[in-house]
């Protein structure tokens, strides 16, 4: 069914996508009319207009918005279920509370967005740029960020349970108490990022970069570490029960105290290379725990 131009979806697909995103020339007339009688489109004045306009609590459920230009957009609470954004231009666009569960942003531009307690569950993000986005409170369960740039972006309390973060970057990004049960970090870069209390059970860290990462207080349990590199990362009270390749990651210069858990025997190797710190805090030197032993229980240091 066509939608009609006046309707709210209406006005919004023709104020937010201009013809032929993907190319945009000035021409003198002659050359001008040529094109258009080749099936090129005059852009429409109207296309700026949704620049800053305010689509608040309206629904552009299964909406085609392909490329739209949405800079700093007023989207609060708007239903985007199912909605096609690829490649949309969401910079500073505000959308707390939105839903886009199921909604295609791959390749869309969400630097500096609003999305906080958002609904992006099973989304598609997929090489998305979320630099400086408030993700906070956000449930993004399933969603596929693969790729994507998150540096910088807040994920407090963010739910990412079974999210796909493969090769994503999150350096410096805020995930205090977020929750990533299952996700998938393989290659991910962490570096720098402050995942406290962040809960990580049966996450896929593979030959991820957690350099200087901050795991104060972290659920790592039965987490796949194979090849992490962990150098300089605080362990400090964090919880690797059944934590699983620990032997391969790097960690050289982690930090951990009395309350980390450690797989057993890999406890006692620690404390052997590392130096106290005060405070009941170590730090570990020389690289890597090669020869642990990691497929019995673990147990409190002490």
């Amino acid at each position: 069914m066509k939608t009609p131009p006046d309707a709210p979806l209406g006005r919004l697909a023709v104020a937010a996508r201009p013809a032929l995103p993907w190319l945009r020339v000035r021409l003198s007339g002659w050359w001008a009319r040529v094109l258009v009688a080749g099936g090129a489109q005059r852009q429409s004045h109207e296309a700026a207009k949704a620049r800053g306009k305010s689509w608040a609590y309206t629904s552009l459920k299964d909406a085609n918005l392909v490329y739209a230009d949405l800079t700093g957009a007023d989207l609060s609470g708007a239903n985007l279920t199912d909605a096609n954004l690829t490649g949309a231009n969401l910079t500073n666009a505000r959308l707390p509370g939105a839903d886009l569960s199921d909604a295609n942003l791959a390749r869309a531009d969400l630097t500096g967005a609003d999305l906080s307690d958002a609904d992006v569950s099973d989304a598609d993000l997929t090489d998305a740029n979320l630099t400086d986005a408030n993700l906070t409170n956000a449930r993004l369960p399933g969603a596929d960020l693969g790729s994507a740039n998150l540096t910088g972006a807040n994920l407090a309390r963010a739910d990412l349970t079974d999210a796909r973060l493969a090769r994503a970057d999150l350096a410096g990004a805020n995930l205090t108490h977020a929750r990533l049960p299952g996700a998938n970090l393989t290659r991910a870069n962490l570096y720098d990022t402050d995942l406290t209390d962040a809960r990580l059970p049966g996450a896929d860290l593979n030959r991820a970069d957690l350099t200087d990462a901050d795991l104060t207080g972290a659920d790592l349990t039965g987490a796949d570490l194979t090849d992490a590199d962990l150098t300089g990362a605080d362990l400090t009270g964090a919880d690797l029960t059944g934590a699983r390749q620990l032997a391969t990651a790097h960690v050289l210069e982690v930090i951990w105290s009395e309350h980390t858990q450690w797989p057993v025997h890999v406890g006692a190797q620690m404390r052997a290379r590392s130096i106290p710190l005060g405070g009941g805090r170590f730090i570990v030197e020389g690289s890597g725990n090669s020869g642990a032993d990691l497929s019995v229980p673990p147990v409190p240091v002490s």
